[in-house]
């Protein structure tokens, strides 16, 4: 596969530099990793509904779209109350 060249900040490549080179890779490889582990929207949006649709068959729970609101709301207060260590 050929290689491409991607334009970014210095510092941002730099950071990913040495995240790569913590992980002994290089940043080629990681980045290839990287893309290769990350979903797009699309297959975020498939892997939900196929979910949902498993959830549905084994426990009959079909969560409606108010439901999932409430829920993620609930998940955002609950995440906002743990403090950083």
């Amino acid at each position: 596969m050929p290689d491409a060249n991607v334009r970014i900040p210095e510092e941002a490549k730099d950071r990913l530099a040495a995240i790569a080179a913590a992980e002994g890779l290089s940043l080629r490889a990681y980045l290839a990793r990287l893309a290769e582990t990350l979903l797009t929207p699309a297959e975020r949006a498939e892997r939900a509904a196929k979910a949902l649709a498993t959830l549905k068959e084994w426990t009959g729970y079909a969560p409606t779209d108010a439901d999932q609101r409430d829920l993620d709301n609930e998940l955002d207060r609950r995440l906002a109350q743990v403090k950083p260590r």
